[in-house]
């Protein structure tokens, strides 16, 4: 009696893990599905703030810590234009830009952003 007590605990054990994998890969509401639209916004978020050459951006907190965001050229809020991205720790933009962000990264290459005024 007690053997079969425990191949049903070992069972229960082995169906309740099965469910649960099942449940995480196939839910597209939670699980796997929640984890990787986390890191896809994550992503996106990221991306609005690395402009590329030609985008537009304004600048959050320019004389502290500023923060670019991308926008639209046309919007009114759009305050510079990226001339140009300097690889390297300790680049200068030179005097035809108006605005400069130098970026440190903990891993990665470090760069320079240079702007112009809208």
């Amino acid at each position: 009696m007690q053997r079969l007590i425990g191949v049903v605990v070992v069972i229960a054990v082995f169906g309740g893990v099965g469910y649960w994998v099942y449940n995480y890969n196939t839910s597209p509401t939670g699980g796997k599905a929640k984890a990787e639209a986390s890191q896809s916004a994550q992503a996106k978020e990221a991306a609005t703030h690395d402009p590329e050459v030609g985008d537009c951006v304004t600048v959050e907190d320019p004389d502290g810590e500023p923060v670019p965001t991308v926008i639209d050229c046309d919007d009114p809020k759009a305050e510079y234009k990226m001339g140009e991205r300097l690889v390297g720790a300790g680049q200068e933009c030179k005097s035809t830009y108006d605005y400069g962000i130098q970026v440190q990264q903990s891993r990665g290459i470090d760069y320079t952003m240079c702007f112009t005024k809208v």
